[in-house]
């Protein structure tokens, strides 16, 4: 069922399902992320045989075709959403910049999106499980709690955060020293992390790191850092309206003075105007 925001006039178009039994999968106008967390199954999606041993995901899109599943000691919980719960809401600051569109979320699309080589299934990892676990616990808590006016504002923080994880972590299926320190940013990205404890996580000097990043990355370690923190911190500033300090706390930056300043660096104007401009850019598209 479709959640009733009881804090504001309007039909937030989500489901979570604490206990997913798998029977009307997929649901209809939805995409939806089932995340197992015991058990195994194994089924047919889209006429290629699928199998998948907990810890795991499994991306659903309105259209896909799942048939029977084994089900072996699973469990599971989902959640759901309408493709219209990726446009922005037409918020208080921007309402002269778009009457009745917004911009929309794009972070990890791709998971839901069809070609010959995509499983719907993607790679999750050791270190990536229990922040999984601790999102989805917390979208649960948030669909059925709504603490507040900006919990819908929260979970699209913590879906941008899930979606954002899965699609890195499926962009390769080989796991070089790279791979290994970007899963590690990907998954710790919002606390304090030193270079030492990069090079610690592969065994490799500052300078093997670094070289191997600028090869692979384009930047040093740290700079791939806080290039990714600055994207999440984009996609926060658009498409939610989290304070400039709740969003530098959720994206490493110790104040929200130093997340402005490295943001005016590097974009060349600070989140407040990135903030208007990207919603009014992004309505035009």
């Amino acid at each position: 069922m479709p959640q009733i925001d009881r804090h504001k006039e309007r039909t937030v178009n989500i489901e979570f399902v604490a206990v997913e039994d798998f029977r009307i999968l997929p649901y209809p106008e939805r995409f939806t992320l089932i995340f197992i967390t015991s058990g195994s199954i194994k089924g047919i999606l889209n006429e290629r045989p699928i199998s998948i041993s907990a810890p795991g995901i499994l991306c659903l899109a309105e259209d896909d075709h799942l048939h029977r599943l084994e089900k072996s000691n699973v469990s599971s919980q989902s959640f759901s959403f309408h493709p219209e719960f990726l446009n922005t809401m037409t918020l208080s600051e921007t309402k002269d910049y778009f009457p009745s569109a917004g911009p929309r979320i794009q972070t990890g699309l791709s998971l839901f999106q069809r070609n010959p080589l995509y499983s719907g299934v993607p790679r999750v990892t050791e270190k990536a499980y229990p922040l999984l676990f601790e999102w989805f616990f917390v979208l649960g808590t948030e669909v059925q709690a709504q603490s507040d006016a900006l919990w819908v504002c929260r979970i699209k923080k913590y879906l941008i955060q899930i979606l954002g994880l899965l699609e890195e972590l499926n962009r390769t299926s080989e796991h070089s020293p790279v791979d290994v320190v970007l899963d590690y940013i990907h998954t710790h990205y919002w606390r304090k992390i030193s270079l030492e404890e990069l090079t610690n996580c592969v065994h490799l000097n500052r300078v093997t790191l670094n070289r191997m990043f600028q090869e692979r990355c384009g930047h040093t370690a740290i700079g791939y850092l806080l290039a990714h923190r600055l994207k999440v911190a984009s996609e926060l500033l658009t498409h939610t309206d989290m304070s400039l300090n709740d969003i530098a706390s959720a994206t490493g930056f110790e104040y929200d003075t130093y997340l402005i300043k490295q943001f005016t660096a590097k974009k060349g104007m600070s989140p407040t105007k990135y903030r208007h401009t990207s919603r009014k850019f992004a309505t035009a598209q």
